[in-house]
């Protein structure tokens, strides 16, 4: 049997694709912009007549309904990233969230650790040779492909094809159901004035022929903004979003300095809209792999002038950072961050940037406070923080004292909470009050 016979063979609708997922099942959903959302909702079709179904993914687009209370002991998240669709759910209880690096999930599939049933995910048609691209979402899909007893595909006419570790033969899907629209998109805000301060700081940290790990949301977006005076910049990873495009078309980012997949932009995968999904299409500019490898640390350090910005939500005036926790409630996840700020400072010429606003809830709130919330998770350690960006400047922390930290954290917060912050560092005798100077 040829391979388009097995195509044919193995066609059918989502209702019945989903009739193999038993009552038990532990079930992969390819996140991001590859959330088969037809797949999906099947699913949540039949969820009355399930009991303990897994659903294990990162951040996935749409309305996860499947967390709602109705579905409560039907069907539960195991959430390695956090959406906002289902922070509730975990803050509720009927979730749960898995503090892990991103590098390391694939090794739980792979190790029995957390063995899978069934892959849910998005492809594009296959081509001449059989072959599916997982388009805009490799991630760790490619290796739950692998793992899973199951894998039931939604064919999306309007998947892009991509380049790089993103093909899988027919032969290795169990089930094909046939769709054509449009992909779930992330539409990010508009980047404000205090999102463009942030970002001129950290871009003045970005020297030229810099790799970037650009990050999402609005600082990200604002520093791809200021990237215009750049020359011969590099992407390598784990999610792409649209800013690149632009910079791309631009010449600035072409990859041709990087001293690892020289002129490749390497991503495991894009998180952005239909603007992104154009333009990496059949583009071998690009290439995806798997996330084991993008964030692999070590791999990260060999591309020279590493420049790693990720972002946070508190970072205390020790400079541990919290990015996944509003104190003891889980907002999103490790993602990349400490994947890249170690490979960034082990990488030639590397730059670990963590950026944030220095204030929150329209300033009435420091980022930069005494001790993190109770409750908070640290992500990154001391140990690990190099540069801390806000607005007001640039703190460098890396083999600094309690004391140097201390002082350089102020120096960067919001001057409204700067008195708080001192105040506080005198009583923890990270610094001595300065005596008033005499007439």
């Amino acid at each position: 049997m040829n391979w388009r016979e097995e195509y044919r063979n193995r066609r059918m609708s989502a209702a019945k694709a989903v009739k193999s997922i038993r009552s038990g099942d532990r079930v992969w959903i390819q996140p991001s912009c590859g959330t088969p959302k037809p797949l999906i909702d099947a699913l949540v079709e039949r969820g009355p007549e399930l009991i303990d179904v897994e659903l294990v993914h990162m951040k996935t687009l749409g309305e996860a309904i499947y967390t709602k209370p109705e579905f409560d002991g039907h069907f539960r998240v195991r959430g390695l990233f956090l959406g906002d669709n289902v922070r509730e759910a975990v803050a509720a209880g009927r979730a749960d969230y898995t503090p892990i690096f991103l590098s390391e999930i694939e090794g739980l599939f792979e190790s029995g650790a957390l063995p899978l049933d069934v892959v849910l995910m998005q492809v594009s048609p296959p081509d001449a040779h059989g072959f599916v691209s997982l388009s805009t979402t490799v991630d760790c899909t490619m290796t739950a492909i692998r793992c899973a007893k199951t894998v039931i595909a939604e064919v999306n006419e309007r998947a892009p094809r991509t380049h790089g570790d993103t093909a899988v033969h027919v032969s290795q899907i169990s089930m094909f159901v046939e769709t054509s629209r449009p992909l779930l998109e992330l539409h990010t805000e508009p980047f404000t004035e205090m999102h463009l301060k942030v970002a001129r700081n950290v871009a003045a940290l970005i020297p030229d022929g810099a790799t970037l790990q650009p990050g999402i949301g609005g600082i990200s977006e604002a520093v791809l903004h200021c990237l215009d005076d750049k020359r011969d910049l590099g992407i390598h990873t784990e999610m792409c979003p649209d800013g690149v495009v632009d910079l791309m078309e631009a010449g600035i980012i072409n990859g041709s300095r990087k001293t690892l997949h020289r002129g490749k932009a390497v991503a495991a995968f894009v998180l952005g809209t239909q603007k992104l999904f154009d333009y990496i299409h059949e583009n071998p500019a690009f290439e995806f792999r798997p996330i084991a490898y993008v964030n692999d640390p070590f791999v990260v350090a060999q591309n020279d002038r590493m420049v790693a910005i990720n972002s946070a939500l508190q970072v205390d005036l020790t400079g541990q950072v919290c990015a996944d926790s509003l104190g003891t409630k889980p907002y999103s996840g490790f993602g990349g961050q400490i994947d890249f700020i170690r490979g960034a400072a082990r990488s030639r010429g590397g730059v670990p940037i963590i950026a944030l606003p220095s204030t929150a809830c329209g300033g009435k709130v420091s980022r930069i406070v005494p001790v993190l919330e109770p409750g908070a998770g640290v992500v990154t350690s001391r140990g690990d923080v190099h540069y801390v960006v806000t607005e007001h400047g640039i703190a460098y922390l890396h083999g600094k004292t309690l004391r140097e930290r201390a002082e350089a954290l102020i120096g960067i917060a919001d001057p409204r909470f700067k008195q708080e912050l001192e105040d506080f560092a005198v009583k923890a005798h990270y610094l001595e009050r300065k005596a008033p100077v005499l007439a």
